[in-house]
């Protein structure tokens, strides 16, 4: 994993700015996943440490937040678009409460096997965020997520990658990223430090 001091230097050459856009993935970035499942009901939905403030700061930097998440747990009938809606609510609810925002939210509801356009690492979702936000440009944008279809999704619409957890464990090389946090939290508090400078 890169020193954080080496990740500031590279934040500190983006020069991010209000004209940017910030995509997160949900589960593993936003909120804990459900080890060997879905999260199909508000109860299960759970913020990870520190995020909320991360999103309350990013919503100060950046110009547009937007999630963007694969939730085959529909197509496998585990869920209806329903359910994921009332997750979605509130989850976008608390997030305001703590005085950040989401923009919009995307999801992707096809079975991995389909290959369907909108699923990561297919770039459907931020296509259509692009169609709805005309602002919103790839170049000017960061992805932060925690596998690699994220990364492959945000790398093959020019985005700057973030990794968030430990790569060797998912089996993600260096290049396959421009750099990693421990966290969404963690990234936020070097970025947050950057633009104080």
């Amino acid at each position: 994993m890169e020193e954080p001091a080496n990740n500031k230097q590279i934040l500190l050459q983006w020069k991010i700015n209000g004209l940017w856009t910030l995509f997160l993935d949900r589960d593993g970035v936003i909120n804990q996943r459900k080890i060997g499942g879905y999260i199909t009901v508000v109860d299960e939905f759970e913020f990870l440490s520190g995020v909320l403030q991360a999103i309350s700061v990013a919503s100060k930097v950046f110009g547009k937040i937007i999630v963007v998440t694969n939730q085959q747990g529909i197509g496998k009938g585990l869920m209806s678009e329903d359910q994921l809606a009332q997750i979605h609510e509130h989850m976008v609810a608390r997030i305001a409460e703590a005085h950040g925002r989401i923009d919009k939210v995307y999801f992707s509801p096809f079975l991995a096997e389909s290959n369907h356009h909108t699923r990561k690492p297919n770039p459907g979702m931020a296509v259509q965020a692009a169609r709805d936000f005309p602002q919103i440009s790839f170049k000017r944008s960061i992805m932060i997520g925690d596998s690699a279809s994220d990364m492959e999704f945000a790398r093959a619409l020019g985005m700057k990658t973030v990794f968030v957890g430990n790569p060797e464990e998912m089996g993600i090389t260096d290049n396959q990223f421009d750099m990693s946090y421990p966290s969404f939290s963690d990234f936020m508090k070097d970025l947050n430090a950057v633009l104080v400078i």
